[in-house]
């Protein structure tokens, strides 16, 4: 299975291999490494790591700690495909998708950002969802008030999600984790990119109209 791991650990010459020969030594295949953040004689990564089936998390988690100076922050699954540019993989079926351009991004957003699922709704109670992943709950809960930009949150049940409006549209947009670790800020960051520049597509208004008409006779 792949898991993404994300670790705080000393900013220093020889930590990173410290991590690597732990991992290797407990049967993980790292394949793909970002780093979040670096100051104050700390670093923050987000791994990528190819996990046998038959062993458990906190094995990993455990082996990893086990190192001084190394804290894991969060162990969870994704169904990320790593690449070099993956953000402009799903940029290309969002321009090139037409009217589905809203469900299209929806749908591919949980991929990119390890995350379990995503959802639009009209940006005022009471919500009508336009769209949502098919790993999103039967009953979506968004935050009570639409932030003026994309941020990271807690809700009160413990999911975090990344909630961001979508002003063109009046709609709300949220992003959601149940297992791991908060949302980052280079994540926001990253997101944020993303919509502006899918706010900018010709076609988004008819893409929108079209998913509330879907959502309507479906």
């Amino acid at each position: 299975m792949l898991l993404r791991l994300r670790i705080t650990l000393p900013d220093r010459p020889g930590s990173l291999g410290q991590v690597t020969r732990v991992l290797g030594v407990a049967g993980a295949d790292i394949i793909q490494l970002t780093v979040l953040e670096r100051g104050e004689g700390r670093a923050v990564d987000d791994l990528t790591v190819h996990w046998p089936d038959s062993a458990t998390r906190q094995t990993l988690a455990d082996a990893l700690e086990a190192v001084p100076g190394i804290s894991v922050e969060g162990v969870w699954a994704t169904r990320e495909a790593p690449g070099t540019y993956p953000e402009l993989e799903v940029l290309k079926y969002i321009t090139t998708a037409g009217d589905r351009a809203l469900a299209t991004l929806i749908d591919s957003l949980p991929v990119l950002f390890s995350a379990d699922w995503a959802a639009v709704a009209t940006e005022r109670p009471p919500r009508t969802v336009a769209h949502k992943s098919w790993r999103a709950p039967e009953e979506i809960t968004f935050p009570a008030v639409t932030p003026p930009r994309p941020q990271a949150m807690t809700m009160d049940d413990g999911l975090h999600v990344i909630a961001a409006p979508l002003p063109p549209l009046a709609l709300t947009f949220v992003l959601a984790r149940a297992d791991g670790p908060p949302f980052h800020r280079i994540e926001v960051h990253r997101l944020t990119r993303i919509l502006e520049i899918f706010l900018t597509l010709p076609a988004l208004e008819r893409s929108v109209s079209r998913t509330f008409r879907g959502s309507r006779t479906g």
